[in-house]
């Protein structure tokens, strides 16, 4: 009679990959209702590793800034991308954040043989490609392409905080909190705002309608028309 322990046989992992540099790829601001989203690629350096690691959705706003600096100066290549806000409008928040990481992809200095990116799904790429869901907290590569990504997502904000203060854009970065939504409500939607997200596309109709009221009939001028793309539903939010 066969032993139990030999009816446990163990499978011995075989490795597919071909051998070569790996690329991580991670993603800030889907969820925003203003501003590009954008995608980080990185390879890292075996030689010249970085302590402190980590999906940077748990650091602090100043680890974050120090991985930064250290990412850049230490890393093999690294690539920052977006997609804008009216490719956003155009082809859904999905595709555009795939549009960003197949960017930052392509825009490395040394060609990977394999890239990771975090989440469950994949750009379209010319190189071996594996999804894999919390990767940003799995994988070094895929936590520094995180950082970078926030970083300069955020710094982005703050510009748009320069340009349009009355937002809160460097506060909540774009995000649905409550200080947007009321920005919203009294100020209406700016042009870096997603207009196929439901609260912007609500802010456009009141900025329509009050124009339409605004404008006598038979005065002789037009009412002003603002198309409103069709609203993607969002929860409201704090932001990170």
């Amino acid at each position: 009679m066969r032993s139990r322990k030999f009816l446990k046989a163990e499978q011995a992992p075989l490795v597919w990959d071909a051998p070569g540099l790996l690329a991580g790829v991670d993603e800030a601001g889907r969820g925003p209702l203003a501003g590009p989203v954008v995608a980080a690629a990185v390879i890292l350096d075996d030689l010249r590793p970085i302590r402190g690691l980590a999906d940077s959705k748990t650091l602090t706003a100043l680890q974050r800034e120090r991985l930064y600096d250290q990412i850049l100066a230490k890393a093999l290549c690294c690539s920052i991308a977006q997609a804008s806000v009216e490719e956003i409008d155009t082809h859904n928040i999905l595709q555009a954040t795939m549009l960003a990481m197949r960017r930052a992809v392509e825009g490395l200095r040394l060609k990977p043989a394999k890239v990771l990116v975090d989440g469950n799904r994949l750009p379209t790429l010319d190189v071996l490609a594996e999804a894999i869901v919390k990767g940003d907290s799995l994988v070094k590569a895929i936590s520094a392409a995180s950082i970078l990504a926030k970083v300069h997502r955020d710094r982005l904000c703050e510009q748009l905080h320069a340009e349009y203060p009355d937002y809160g854009f460097a506060g909540h970065k774009g995000y649905g909190t409550r200080e947007h939504l009321e920005a919203l409500q009294r100020h209406g939607a700016c042009v870096h705002h997603r207009k196929s997200f439901s609260p912007v596309a609500a802010a456009l109709a009141r900025t329509a309608a009050a124009a339409s009221v605004a404008v006598p009939a038979g005065a002789g001028s037009q009412a002003m028309v603002i198309s409103v793309a069709e609203p993607v539903r969002l929860d409201l939010r704090a932001a990170p």
